[in-house]
C-alpha cells in the first residue's frame, strides 16, 4: 500500500505513470509522478540527477527529470524572424516562463534576449551555440540547452528504448563526476570499471567540474549491443575502456541483518534511489527483518542521488504519524505546495537510523530531513550533498532539442533550504564501510527511541 500525502493548500495530487532513466540507461521500473496546479502542464519529479536528479535517480531507475505535457508553441511575433532567431527567442521564452530565480542571476534578462535574437546567424548550429551561452549566464548548471540528440536520448530513455553500462553516477567532493557504484555483473563491471573511478571522457565527450551526472548519462546510454568508449581516472592514472551497452535491471532496495555492539541484531535496508515502488518495498523489508529478530532498522542512503520526490515522501510517511509535514515545494512565484502525511505510518516506534554521505542528494535528502526534523530518526555519517531543486525539460520546436530548467526548490519540514548546503548529521561517523555491512561505521548511541 502506498502512503500518499495531502496538500495543505488542498490542491489535487495527480499521479502519472512514467519511467525515466537518470544516469545509467538501466531498464527502469514503473513509477508514479506527482503534479500540482502550482506547476501547470508539468509532471513534477524530483533530479536529474545527478539525477535527473540528480539523480537520477542516478541508477537509471526514475530520474528527477520532467517533460512538459503541451507541445511547444511559436509566439505570434516570430514571423519576421529567421528560423535561427525564432529558435533563440523560443529558448529564451521557455526559460523566462519558469526559471525559479526571477533576477536571472542579477542581470537584464530581456536585454540578453534582444542582443541574441537580433544576431544574424549563419546556421542553426551557431544559433544553438548562442542559446547555450545565453543560458550559461544564469550560473545554474542544471538549467541548460539540450541538443537534439541529447533531448532525443532522454525521450528514448523515458520510453525504454535505450540501454546502458550499469554504473551509478554522482559528483564527488571536488565536483568531479564519478562512478559511485557499479552494478554486479553489469557491462561496466565486466570491463573493469570500479566504484570511485572518475569520468574523464565518454563517447568522445570530456567532463570537468561544470559537468553534471546527466551529461555523463546521456553519453553512456545507447542502443543495445552498441559500444561506448570510456576514459576513467583511478589513483591519478587514466584508464581506457570499451563497454558494450546492455539492458540493465537493478534492485534499488536490498536488505540484510547485522549486529552492532551494544545494540544487538539490526536490520539494514540499502536504498539506491527512490521510485514509485520504494515505499512498498521498504515496508516489506522492514517487516521481514523484524520477523528475523531485528530490533532496530538502518536506512543506508549513501550514494543515493534521489530519484522521484513522491518515492521519498511516501517512504518517509511509513515512519511518521499523521499530519506531519514532509516537504514544501516552492515555485518561481513563491507558491508553496505543502505535503504532509494524512495517515499514521506503519512503524512509529522501532529505533531508526539513516546513514548518509556527501553523495546523498535530492529525494534522499527530502526523506532524511523529514524523519530527522520530525524526531523519528537519528542521521549518521557526513553532511549530505545539498540538491534541493527541481528541473523540468521542455521541447523546442522543429526538432531543435530542448531546455532543462530549474523550476522549483525544496524546503524541509522546518522550512530549511538544503540547496548547496545539505543536511547536517546528528552523529558524525566514517562512511567508507562496506555496502554489505555497515556495522563498523555505526555507533551504538545512534540507536534510540524516536521523539515523535
Amino acid at each position: 500500500m502506498m502512503f500518499h500525502v495531502i496538500n495543505k493548500r488542498m490542491r489535487l495530487l495527480s499521479w502519472f505513470s512514467f519511467s525515466v532513466v537518470h544516469c545509467l540507461g538501466f531498464s527502469p521500473p514503473q513509477t508514479k509522478l506527482v503534479s500540482t496546479d502550482a506547476f501547470p502542464k508539468h509532471k513534477i519529479l524530483d533530479e536529474v540527477e545527478d539525477a535527473i536528479r540528480n539523480a537520477a535517480s542516478i541508477f537509471c531507475v526514475s530520474a528527477a527529470i520532467t517533460f512538459t505535457v503541451a507541445s511547444p508553441a511559436i509566439a505570434a511575433d516570430y514571423g519576421s524572424m529567421s528560423q535561427e532567431q525564432q529558435m533563440v527567442a523560443e529558448a529564451w521564452r521557455l526559460v523566462d516562463s519558469s526559471f525559479i530565480d526571477r533576477t536571472f542571476n542579477n542581470q537584464d534578462w530581456f536585454k540578453l534576449r534582444q542582443d541574441n535574437v537580433k544576431r544574424k546567424f549563419k546556421s542553426m548550429e551557431e544559433a544553438r551555440g548562442s542559446v547555450t551561452s545565453m543560458i550559461a549566464t544564469l550560473d545554474d548548471k542544471y538549467t541548460r540547452y539540450l541538443s537534439p540528440s541529447k533531448y532525443q536520448s532522454l525521450v528514448d530513455a523515458a520510453t525504454g528504448n535505450l540501454c546502458g553500462v550499469g554504473v551509478e553516477i554522482s559528483t564527488n567532493k571536488e565536483g568531479k563526476i564519478m562512478a559511485s557504484d557499479v552494478e554486479p555483473n553489469s557491462p561496466a563491471e565486466k570491463a573493469g570499471i570500479q566504484a570511485k573511478d572518475i569520468f574523464i571522457e565518454a563517447d568522445g565527450n570530456t567532463y570537468d567540474t561544470t559537468s553534471t551526472p546527466d551529461d555523463v548519462a546521456l553519453n553512456l546510454r545507447g542502443a543495445e549491443g552498441s559500444k561506448v568508449g570510456i576514459v576513467m581516472e583511478r589513483e591519478g592514472k587514466k584508464l581506457d575502456f570499451i563497454v558494450t551497452r546492455e539492458p540493465i535491471k537493478i534492485t534499488s532496495v536490498r536488505s540484510y541483518s547485522t549486529s552492532v555492539s551494544g545494540v544487538g541484531k539490526v536490520g539494514v535496508i540499502r536504498v539506491k534511489s527512490f521510485s514509485g515502488t520504494t515505499a512498498d518495498t521498504v515496508k516489506s523489508e522492514v517487516e521481514g527483518l523484524k520477523k528475523k529478530g531485528a530490533n532496530s532498522i538502518v536506512l543506508d542512503l549513501r550514494g543515493n542521488p534521489g530519484g522521484l520526490l513522491p518515492g521519498g515522501v511516501d517512504t518517509a510517511s511509513l515512519f511518521l504519524d499523521s499530519n506531519k509535514p514532509v516537504v514544501y515545494v516552492v515555485n518561481k512565484d513563491g507558491v508553496v505546495d505543502a505535503q504532509s502525511t494524512y495517515q499514521t505510518g506503519f512503524d512509529l516506534t522501532t529505533p531508526l537510523v539513516v546513514f548518509v554521505n556527501s553523495n546523498t542528494a535530492s529525494a534522499a535528502e527530502v526523506f532524511t530531513a523529514a524523519v530527522q526534523e520530525n524526531g523519528r530518526a537519528t542521521v549518521v555519517g557526513e553532511q549530505t550533498f545539498g540538491k534541493g531543486i527541481v528541473q523540468t525539460i521542455k521541447p523546442l520546436s522543429n526538432n531543435n532539442g530542448g531546455i532543462a530548467v530549474t523550476v522549483a526548490r525544496y524546503e524541509t519540514p522546518k522550512h530549511n533550504s538544503i540547496n548547496k548546503i545539505g543536511i547536517a548529521v546528528d552523529l558524525k561517523s566514517p562512511v567508507d564501510c562496506s555496502k554489505t555491512d555497515v556495522s563498523s561505521c555505526l555507533p551504538a548511541s545512534a540507536f534510540k527511541q524516536p521523539n515523535t
